[in-house]
């Protein structure tokens, strides 16, 4: 009789713990919709914040993941070489390649030089910005515009004294977080 006593009270104290921790899983916070959106948005306004901060310092790379030409054509490329660098007053536009042939040592050409004429906008409405400046290097002079939206996505467009635009698509980054090469100056 005293076996069974004890066995019903182990079935009853097993059963006691698996309610607990049935209802205790219950109790989890599941945040509704409209808290998963301001979430969502307290988090994009950030970024904007982190973006707007960039650009105050003119400390930013764009990392370039395609290239494009002026009819579309895009081609997949190296970021840690195809990239557009602002430091202060000084600005990198750089194109290169596996194949190391080039002007610049890394398949490509190299333009640096000053910063001149940077305009700012910002849409806070879509968090995003709109950024126009000249780049005054050895081998050029470029116009460069760019966009840049609250995800860090950005695009910019290089054009110079000559017919053609170049196009750059990828993501920014400030200067000490990206893994760009830069090579040596084209002349």
């Amino acid at each position: 009789m005293k076996a069974s006593i004890l066995n019903l009270k182990k079935w009853v104290l097993a059963i006691g713990l698996l309610f607990i921790s049935v209802y205790s899983n219950s109790q989890d916070v599941k945040l509704s919709r409209e808290e998963k959106k301001e979430a969502k948005r307290d988090k994009e306004f950030y970024s904007f914040q982190v973006i707007d901060s960039m650009l105050k310092n003119k400390n930013l790379v764009l990392e370039a993941d395609y290239l494009e030409n002026q009819y579309g054509y895009r081609t997949p490329v190296l970021s840690s070489v195809n990239f557009i660098m602002v430091d202060s007053l000084r600005a990198v536009l750089q194109t290169g390649s596996n194949s190391l042939y080039g002007s610049n040592g890394v398949g490509g050409t190299t333009a640096e030089g000053s910063l001149s004429s940077m305009k700012i906008t910002k849409d806070i409405k879509n968090l995003s910005f709109f950024l126009r400046f000249t780049v005054n290097s050895e081998i050029g002079v470029y116009d460069v515009s760019m966009t840049i939206d609250k995800n860090k996505q950005a695009r910019a467009t290089i054009s110079g004294l000559t017919p053609g635009k170049l196009i750059y698509v990828g993501r920014i980054q400030t200067i000490y977080n990206s893994g760009v090469y830069k090579g040596r100056n084209s002349i």
